[in-house]
């Protein structure tokens, strides 16, 4: 498959992200930066993003009316948007909101924003699964309410804006799993694909600001031989983590300078 082919919805996510319609209805959070979240040039890491958003996201569930009922959460898409870098030291303040929302998943926007001038905007498109059933599941009319009230789209649809690549080409590696990557359930936490991500920037130049959007199309689970794939283009780096030659996170870095 081409590498046009493999992206050409990812124009669908709109930049900016949308910003949130009424400050009072966003759940606060704050913290400082730890060394553990930073690289080697002191900048607050993807896979230390995609853990504040995490948290975040638990600590919100324990301020809303049946979050204690809501406890299942598979993340299907995460859009980071790094559009001023935050560094070791700073505090950030988290704000978290429903950009959109069916009755079985949701967009939630997280903005990390730090009190040194650094801003991360960042969406996720979450399904609600019940935990024992290990299938999506319908969200209770209670716990919708105050999301239903604070959106207008009500209607939310999944569809995927990056495809595999399934041609020979592009850069590999290895990237073995360690057992505290993964969790109760025997799945590889999502923080844990950025660490990927990271990996892959790693090897190549990278411009402030970007955006990252990362798709799950498939499980990482214990025990699996994992391998990362990249392929540079003129405008985008996309990067695969592969099972068995078969693609399981999907993922498209691209500069924001000219948006």
């Amino acid at each position: 498959m081409s590498a046009d082919a493999a992206v050409d919805r990812s124009a669908d996510i709109a930049f900016p992200l949308p910003p949130c319609a009424d400050e009072s209805r966003a759940f606060h959070e704050e913290w400082p930066v730890r060394l553990g979240d930073t690289d080697g040039e002191a900048r607050l890491r993807l896979d230390a993003v995609a853990r504040y958003l995490q948290d975040v996201g638990y600590d919100h569930l324990q301020a809303v009316d049946e979050g204690d009922l809501h406890q299942g959460w598979i993340v299907r898409r995460t859009v980071i948007d790094v559009l001023a870098p935050i560094e070791f030291g700073d505090r950030v303040h988290l704000r978290r909101w429903p950009s959109a929302l069916s009755n079985r998943w949701c967009n939630m926007r997280i903005q990390v924003r730090s009190e040194n001038g650094g801003l991360i905007e960042t969406e996720m498109f979450l399904v609600h699964v019940d935990l024992e059933a290990g299938r999506p599941a319908r969200m209770s009319d209670r716990f919708m309410a105050p999301m239903l009230a604070a959106t207008t789209e009500h209607r939310l649809r999944w569809r995927a804006a990056l495809t595999e690549r399934t041609d020979g080409d592009g850069e590999r590696w290895e990237f073995p799993l360690r057992v505290t990557d993964v969790d109760r359930y025997g799945h590889v936490n999502n923080a844990v694909h950025w660490e990927a991500i990271e990996e892959a920037l790693a090897r190549t130049p990278r411009t402030w600001p970007y955006r990252v959007i990362l798709e799950h199309a498939g499980p990482v689970m214990a025990g699996d031989d994992v391998q990362i794939r990249t392929w540079r283009g003129d405008t985008a780096l996309q990067v695969q983590l592969e099972v068995d030659g078969s693609a399981r996170t999907l993922a498209r870095i691209e500069s924001l300078e000219s948006s």
